[in-house]
C-alpha cells in the first residue's frame, strides 16, 4: 500500500510543474523597463557632438527654464525612421528637442538627419551607450519628458504616434 503511494509522488510533481508552466505562459510579464530617473535630476553627462554641425549635449543644457524632450536614437535603428515625422511634427509645434545618438558614426547620423529631417536642437554622441544606462533607457527610439529644471518627468518607450503629439505638447506646455 505504502509502495503505491510512492509510485504517484513523481506523477504529482511533473502535473504541478506542468501546471507552473501553463500559468506563465498565460500571465502576461511587465514588458517595459521603467527609468529609476522619473522625477529626479538628469543625471550628469557631457556628449560631444553626434555629427558636424550640430552642438553636442550636457546634462546642464536641460535646465534652462524650457520644458524639452530628450529624445535617444540611433541611425542603424529602423523603429526610429518611422518616429522621424512626429518628431518634426512636435518641432512644428514649438517643442525643444534634444538627442542623444547611442553607438552611432557621425556620417550615418548626419545621413540619417539628411533623410528624416533633424528636429534636434543639440545632439550628443554617446558611443559607449554610458548615458542611456544610466539614464534606464531600455532601448531606441526612447523619450524623456523633461521639465525647466533639468528633471525628467516622463518616459516614452518605443515609438512617438502621431495621436500622441497633441499630448505630448500639452504635457510639456503645463510643465511652463
Amino acid at each position: 500500500m505504502k509502495t503505491r503511494w510512492i509510485l504517484f509522488v513523481p506523477l504529482t510533481i511533473t502535473a504541478l510543474l506542468f501546471g507552473a508552466f501553463i500559468y506563465r505562459l498565460t500571465t502576461p510579464a511587465e514588458t517595459l523597463i521603467q527609468s529609476q530617473w522619473i522625477n529626479k535630476p538628469m543625471p550628469l553627462f557631457d556628449l560631444p557632438p553626434a555629427t558636424a554641425g550640430v552642438e553636442g549635449l550636457k546634462s546642464s543644457d536641460l535646465a534652462d527654464g524650457r520644458p524639452r524632450l530628450v529624445n535617444v536614437f540611433a541611425s542603424w535603428c529602423i523603429p526610429c525612421r518611422a518616429e522621424a515625422p512626429q518628431l518634426e511634427a512636435l518641432k512644428a509645434a514649438g517643442v525643444p528637442i534634444d538627442g542623444i545618438a547611442i553607438r552611432d558614426r557621425p556620417d550615418d547620423v548626419a545621413q540619417f538627419l539628411r533623410e528624416n529631417g533633424n528636429p534636434f536642437d543639440r545632439i550628443g554622441s554617446d558611443v559607449q551607450s554610458s548615458v542611456q544606462i544610466a539614464l534606464g533607457s531600455s532601448g531606441v527610439p526612447e523619450t524623456f519628458l523633461i521639465d525647466g529644471k533639468g528633471i525628467i518627468r516622463e518616459q516614452i518607450q518605443g515609438v512617438i504616434l502621431q495621436e500622441q503629439v497633441p499630448e505630448i505638447v500639452a504635457k510639456l506646455e503645463k510643465m511652463k
